[in-house]
């Protein structure tokens, strides 16, 4: 899966299914302090990534992503393992 791909999915879940506010959706944004994300919202975000991307998150993996550069880069590598 191409990397536009993936960054145009994971906008529309968080816009759609989070009611993130669309200009709060860049690169550089960091997933709690821009975007807002919350342990509950990671919840979903945990459902939403399995069922459009095939694979489930663990959370020890997810340490070391903050920006939602990270994010794409992270399912990036997952889905293209």
């Amino acid at each position: 899966m191409d990397r536009k791909t993936i960054e145009d999915k994971v906008r529309n879940f968080l816009i759609e299914d989070l009611e993130v506010d669309e200009d709060s959706i860049f690169a550089e944004a960091r997933l709690k302090d821009d975007v807002g994300i919350d342990s509950l919202d990671f919840v979903d975000i945990v459902v939403i990534v399995e069922k459009n991307f095939g694979f489930k998150i663990k959370p020890e993996e997810m340490s070391g992503v903050i920006t939602l550069n990270d994010f794409y880069n992270y399912i990036e590598n997952k889905v293209n393992a």
